[in-house]
């Protein structure tokens, strides 16, 4: 389906060694920019006494959003090959840092392309790939007497009412399945009264 994409679950981690140099390996699940940039904040302050901290991401499902940063390393052999790696699992949602630890010998820009792509992808190798699908976050209300209505197309379509309030008039919040919306929407505005409100997503 055109909503389906696929992410990695938690962290995961790789390393590779290359004449005396360390290069560490982080995947990391992240759904903004300001999360992606925040983490690799952070490994900054965790390897402060690291020589580069070089990193690429790309975000939402359409995976127009991305960036590579070769942090002083040589024009686009660091911060590329990492992207490439992502890409080349067909991933988005996902922060790859590498962090190099310089070992006294020069590589040349073949070997540290070879290096960062190298501790990219053991660190995605390492990662548990899930697939998730594009949702919208909707509310509707109605009014007691629907409820049976509501239920039934809940039932159908296996609908997970996330917030319930019920009373004279009832409110429910939920989560659906994009490529299900427009089905499940006519269903659901067939109902007498029911209103239906769709949340704006960032």
């Amino acid at each position: 389906m055109e909503d389906a994409y696929l992410t990695i679950e938690g962290i995961s981690e790789g390393l590779y060694k290359e004449k005396g140099s360390k290069f560490l390996g982080f995947a990391h699940r992240v759904r903004t920019e300001e999360e992606a940039k925040e983490i690799v904040q952070q490994y900054r302050k965790q390897y402060y006494d690291a020589r580069h901290w070089c990193y690429a991401y790309i975000l939402g499902a359409d995976k127009k959003r991305f960036r590579a940063n070769d942090d002083g390393e040589p024009g686009n052999s660091a911060g590329t090959p990492i992207l490439n790696q992502i890409r080349s699992k067909d991933l988005t949602d996902v922060v790859v840092i590498v962090v190099r630890y310089f070992g006294g010998t020069k590589l040349g820009v073949s070997g540290l392309v070879n290096a960062y792509k190298t501790a990219a992808a053991e660190a995605l190798e390492e990662a548990t790939i899930i697939e998730e699908f594009l949702q919208k976050h909707v509310r509707i209300g109605f009014e007691y007497p629907q409820m049976n209505e509501v239920m039934k197309v809940a039932k159908n379509y296996d609908l997970d009412f996330s917030q319930q309030e019920f009373d004279m008039n009832c409110r429910i919040t939920f989560w659906i399945r994009e490529s299900l919306f427009p089905e499940v929407q006519a269903k659901l505005e067939d109902i007498d009264g029911l209103t239906l409100t769709v949340f704006n997503e960032e």
